[in-house]
């Protein structure tokens, strides 16, 4: 059986621990392959060879930086396929979704950072006779930390940003998807950046302390639970490193009785379904107008059920498999808890087996809709993250706005409304780092992208990602003599 290994100065190496991780493919329960696990010898060594590349690559004219950015972003779009398969086969996805979005947005962000790395700029202060500018200078090494249902592209948003800025980059992919960041390392690699400026470690929680612990890191990007990011920045607070946290959420999505229904209804199902609602700024807390829900469950309970679950490798599916069997576990549990809580199941509610005996096995959840009286149910308090809706209604606006903030996470939320005085003031008042109006889940690499509360610190995308990846140095020239008060 293949066993992939670890890739740091610019190719790849074997481990010293002599551990092994498999990694399963969702869709069949079988072992896709086996990854050899870094030591903390190994992440010394990769420190050190990320150190030399940032040395050559922080030094590179940021015009040259750009360009050689541009040419990982064509190599991606090329190999959109290949790697869009590669995804889909470690993560379950639907590949309609991997071949249309995931490599793809990736590639938009090296390609967008690409154009950045030329303009990254400080400012000029005039003070007559003297003066003073500053410099955006890059951190050194950092560390990005990867979750499991989007792993090329947040490989992508986590170097991109950081290696337009100058930086070398030693990225962790999750455990359950590790496979896609050797592949861009490879196309990094092939688009010309120099030996050690992208690095890939594998390994679990003992890897990711180490990452931040390491006196020889400057910054850690972590994207993953809430738990572990309150690991992350408590252990790198030993160092004061810079640290970006994209945690988790529990996001609401309100729709008024003046909202376009059908659009609401897609925009709850991309909210809640997409990537099997493995995602993290999913809208699983659906607040609808008392006056339209019978109306919008009925017409979101039969568009639901013509949703196509099986073969994540056809084109016609559009539910794969959830990541592994634990989470299969974790998602089911909720989904008897939500009974046990009184909730009333609309539709889905169970495992689902495929027919065709090479995905018999696999971890495929029905979509589930649930109808909810009780804001305090732990369907609707905690994140599944998995393929389960909570339907809960209102008639009040003052009050839905005020339930929909009563959440410790504060990461996304969702505002269907015809009425745009309305839907101003609300996204006003919705504590939350991203908010959609009138659709869901849309994420281009221009616009900055995090949360509010316990659902994280600091934004990813966007130009605000450059403040993130660079620290400001402040230079003072005096012109004239001192003003010398001892005389």
């Amino acid at each position: 059986m293949k066993c992939e290994k670890l890739y740091y100065n610019g190719r790849y190496q074997d481990a010293s621990s002599g551990k092994k991780f498999s990694t399963i493919n969702p869709a069949t329960g079988a072992v896709i392959c086996e990854v050899q696990e870094a030591s903390l010898e190994d992440l010394n060594k990769c420190v050190e060879a990320a150190k030399a590349g940032f040395a050559k690559w922080s030094k590179t004219p940021p015009v040259e930086r750009g360009r050689v950015m541009q040419k990982a972003a064509s190599l991606l779009r090329e190999q959109n396929e290949v790697l869009a398969k590669l995804e889909v086969l470690d993560t379950g996805k639907p590949l309609s979704e991997a071949i249309s979005v995931d490599v793809l947005s990736g590639a938009d962000a090296v390609e967008f950072y690409a154009g950045i790395a030329a303009a990254i700029h400080g400012e000029h202060f005039d003070f007559g006779n003297s003066f003073a500018y500053t410099r955006r200078e890059p951190l050194g090494v950092c560390a990005g930390i990867g979750a499991w249902n989007y792993p090329l592209q947040i490989a992508c948003w986590k170097s991109a940003p950081a290696l337009a800025c100058g930086n070398a980059v030693i990225f962790k992919p999750a455990q359950l998807s590790p496979l896609s960041a050797l592949k861009l390392a490879e196309i990094y690699k092939e688009a010309g950046l120099p030996d050690g400026v992208f690095n890939v470690l594998q390994g679990g929680p003992e890897l990711g302390a180490m990452l931040t612990k390491h006196p020889g890191i400057a910054k850690i990007s972590l994207t993953g639970g809430v738990s572990t990011g309150k690991k992350v920045m408590a252990a790198s607070a030993e160092t004061l490193k810079h640290i970006t946290l994209e945690l988790g959420g529990k996001s609401p999505l309100l729709v008024f009785e003046d909202a376009n229904i059908d659009e609401a209804v897609k925009g709850a199902i991309l909210a809640n379904f997409y990537t099997q609602g493995e995602v993290c700024s999913n809208g699983t807390r659906i607040y609808v107008h008392e006056s339209i829900k019978e109306i919008f469950l009925k017409k979101l309970i039969q568009k639901t059920k013509q949703l196509t679950i099986g073969d994540p490798m056809n084109h016609q599916t559009q539910v794969g498999a959830l990541i592994s069997e634990n989470h299969l576990n974790k998602v089911l549990h909720y989904i008897e808890l939500g009974k046990q809580e009184g909730a009333t199941l609309l539709c889905g509610g169970k495992r689902f087996f495929p027919k065709e005996a090479s995905i018999a096995n696999g971890y495929f959840v029905e979509p589930t809709i649930f109808e909810v009286h009780d804001d305090d149910a732990k369907i609707v308090r905690e994140e599944i993250f998995g393929p389960v809706m909570s339907v809960l209604s209102f008639k009040d606006e003052v009050d839905v706005i005020r339930r929909a903030n009563d959440t410790p996470f504060g990461l996304a939320a969702g505002v269907f409304t015809n009425d745009l005085k309305r839907a101003h003031r609300v996204v006003n008042q919705l504590e939350a780092g991203v908010c959609w109006v009138n659709n869901y889940n849309i994420t281009p690499v221009e616009i900055p992208f995090g949360g509010y509360k316990q659902s994280g610190i600091g934004r990813e995308n966007g130009l605000a990602a450059i403040q993130h990846y660079t620290q400001l140095k402040t230079v003072y020239i005096e012109m004239g003599k001192i003003d010398f008060p001892y005389d």
